[in-house]
């Protein structure tokens, strides 16, 4: 929709020449002789920008440009003012005006003024569209996101929260585990209550029973007196087990009689103490395979896992980025900051293995090294400028860039099918020649991760020749 602009000005000729120029230049444009025919038409036709002349018979600009901020503050409005006068026009920037241009003027500089306005529009409206967005989320803290797969997190925490079931969240390292769980507890019953959090991964083992059960004194060397266990300081409240798959073989009976029974026992006690605490886990394991190998009790991950939630990684939402961009720019007191187009793209393409954390890290090193209120490509790590971090088919070794931490191989073929398929529009021939496969191989991969091609716009499937 071209954007409408609304031209008032008592100069028939001039305002007819301003007609003539914004219409070639691909803009709506209504007209008015009078400041008072302008304020009727405004409410009319609803216009992006308005221009008006300053000195006119009747309501003047001044006149009008008040009138236009009481009934729409967002409207820009710029002003057009003889030569000589521009004290004039500058007053009138302090009541509002977004700029002014001074008579007589080129096409050029109409132009050029009247397109850094409607950008201003638009960037102000994408602004106010992603503070929308966000403080729809408040309660999610900085889970930042509008993709399917971040919409159906929101859905499942949104029911999940104020129960008293037990929630174990997988996903990647990064992805943002414990800001599920915090919400989780923050839109809970328990909210007025603790949040205590331990990482089973990060703790030695001869200590981890003492952290999470808390040891009576005189119960090994080194225990010279009573100390608290992270379950008792959670009583009423949430405790959170981040990296629960790393839990020790033989300390899961006893988390699961914790779990089971609502009693604790400290390290070299005899009293079992009664709670009321709820359990959220995380991990980035593969916990199928954790149990096929024997690494963690059945009857534990079920308790443990009453309702599962994924964080996918960031490289499948990619639509999110841009809004985590704006997020975490803001968040490091650089609202004003802006990417341009291809520093854009080349951070939408990397593939972020270490997911929002490593996004964040980037962001904040990128506005203390920035040259500008822009971010262009000359400012990204080489390894994101250079697509380093990107699938690149024709140098081995960097093909792939796995986590740290492992991925599975199902995933990873999934995606690799996908990427094959989006790269040659979807045409399931041309895909199949990229992965050096026969197209009935392709086909069966389809079927069997459940790829379905879009649909295009034309309601017309992708070729599958």
């Amino acid at each position: 929709m071209k954007p409408r602009i609304l031209i008032i000005d008592d100069d028939t000729s001039l305002r007819r020449v301003l007609e003539y120029n914004l219409q070639e230049a691909g803009y709506a444009v209504a007209t008015a002789a009078s400041g008072e025919e302008g304020l009727g038409l405004f409410d009319q036709v609803n216009p992006a920008l308005v221009i008006t002349d300053m000195k006119m018979p009747g309501m003047d600009g001044t006149q009008v440009l008040k009138a236009i901020k009481e009934r729409s503050p967002e409207t820009l409005v710029i002003i057009i003012t003889a030569f000589g006068t521009v004290d004039v026009a500058v007053e009138a920037m302090k009541l509002g005006a977004y700029d002014y241009i001074t008579k007589p003027f080129n096409r050029e500089e109409l132009r050029m003024t009247v397109n850094k306005a409607l950008q201003f529009t638009g960037l102000a409206a994408e602004n106010r569209r992603l503070k929308d967005e966000l403080s729809d989320r408040a309660d999610f803290r900085t889970m930042v996101g509008t993709s399917h797969a971040m919409e159906k997190v929101f859905q499942v925490v949104d029911k999940v929260a104020d129960t008293e079931a037990s929630v174990l969240i997988t996903g990647e390292s990064g992805t943002g585990k414990e800001l599920v769980a915090r919400s989780i507890h923050t839109r809970s019953g328990r909210r007025n209550k603790a949040f205590v959090a331990i990482n089973c991964a990060a703790i030695p083992r001869d200590l981890l029973e003492s952290e999470l059960f808390g040891h009576v004194k005189g119960a090994f060397t080194g225990a010279i007196k009573d100390k608290t266990g992270k379950f008792l300081m959670a009583d009423g409240g949430t405790l959170f087990l981040d990296e629960v798959g790393e839990l020790p073989v033989e300390l899961q009976p006893k988390l699961l009689r914790a779990l089971q029974e609502r009693v604790i026992e400290p390290v070299g006690g005899t009293t079992a103490h009664k709670l009321d605490v709820r359990v959220v886990s995380a991990t980035n394991l593969d916990m199928e395979k954790a149990l096929a190998d024997g690494l963690f009790r059945e009857d534990l991950y079920y308790r443990l896992a009453v309702i599962p939630i994924h964080l996918p990684p960031l490289r499948q939402r990619r639509d999110d980025i841009p809004l985590l961009l704006r997020y975490f720019c803001g968040k490091h007191g650089a609202d004003q900051v802006t990417f341009d187009k291809q520093a854009l793209n080349k951070l939408v393409s990397y593939n972020w293995p270490g997911n929002v954390r490593e996004l964040e890290n980037t962001v904040e090193r990128l506005l203390i090294m920035r040259n500008g209120a822009t971010i262009t490509l000359e400012d990204l790590p080489e390894k994101i400028s250079t697509g380093a971090g990107q699938a690149s088919a024709g140098e081995a070794g960097t093909v792939i860039n796995l986590p740290e931490e492992g991925y599975s191989l199902e995933q990873l073929e999934r995606e690799v099918v996908v990427q094959a398929l989006e790269r040659n529009q979807w045409n399931q021939t041309a895909a199949a020649r990229f992965l050096r496969i026969p197209r009935h191989t392709l086909i069966y991969r389809m079927e069997k991760y459940e790829i379905i091609p879009p649909i295009k716009s034309t309601g017309e499937m992708p070729s599958q020749q």
